[in-house]
């Protein structure tokens, strides 16, 4: 029996590879899963033009490469946004879908909590790195919640990237038309999951509107323990594993 193909998209700040090791594990032999870098960090800054849709152009070339015609394709955070404007692209290719607390999906249907809460994300632009990535981090969980300090020493080369990075993504969410009507064609299995301590105003609004597009196969899935900063793909990984099997 061939191996499961499944192409893994990564949020905008860990690396592929250090996002997908755990869960790739968990998956075992039988699913030929690719950690896929995003094309926004190819190089030292955000390709000019980039967009939504240089991402999709990377999943498909990635698909080519390896021959396949139809495949799985997973996202997580930014990756899951790239993974829904995917799927309202190119339907025929994908035999399912899964998001883990995509960052955004489409501009339609916002709740007024939602449309506020957005746009506190709009007030980081400008900020210095350091201040930057910890306001991007507070707004993705609830209130409560106590994020992890950074770890000692220099960080890793590449986050360097990570800010401009991050905020590519929010730009071209403003301005990106995720095609609603294409998105409720989808046919094909979808899965989402989301941790019960990411931030209610951002994550349940986004997971409610996509449970109304009526996909004809929509699988909501609660973490209660986890939140977008220790998502299942990297605390969980057998439990989402398993999720993803029987997905």
């Amino acid at each position: 029996m061939e191996p499961i193909p499944v192409i893994l998209l990564p949020g905008a700040v860990l690396p592929a590879e250090l996002a997908y090791g755990a869960l790739i594990n968990a998956l075992g032999p039988g699913v030929q899963a690719v950690a896929k870098e995003l094309e926004l960090y190819r190089g030292s800054a955000p390709p000019p033009g980039w967009s939504l849709d240089t991402e999709v152009d990377g999943v498909l070339r990635e698909a080519d490469s390896r021959g396949w015609q139809t495949f799985h394709l997973l996202g997580y955070s930014g990756g899951g946004s790239v993974a829904l404007a995917f799927a309202a692209k190119h339907p025929e290719r994908l035999q399912s879908l899964a998001v883990l607390e995509p960052a955004w999906a489409g501009n339609w249907d916002w709740s007024r909590s939602y449309a506020e809460h957005r746009r506190l994300f709009d007030e980081l632009e400008g900020l210095p790195p350091e201040e930057f990535m910890a306001g991007f981090m507070r707004l993705q969980v609830r209130p409560d919640v106590v994020l992890p300090p950074a770890e000692p020493g220099p960080p890793p080369p590449w986050m360097a990237k990570r800010p401009a990075g991050i905020l590519a993504f929010l730009r071209t969410f403003k301005e990106y038309d995720l095609d609603r009507s294409r998105l409720a064609a989808f046919s094909r299995p979808v899965y989402y999951a989301v941790g019960g301590l990411s931030h209610p105003d951002d994550q349940g609004d986004v997971a409610a509107r996509l449970a109304r597009v009526f996909f004809p196969d929509f699988h909501l899935e609660v973490f209660p323990r986890r939140h977008h900063f220790d998502p299942p793909h990297r605390v969980e990984p057998e439990r989402l594993a398993e999720s993803l099997h029987r997905h």
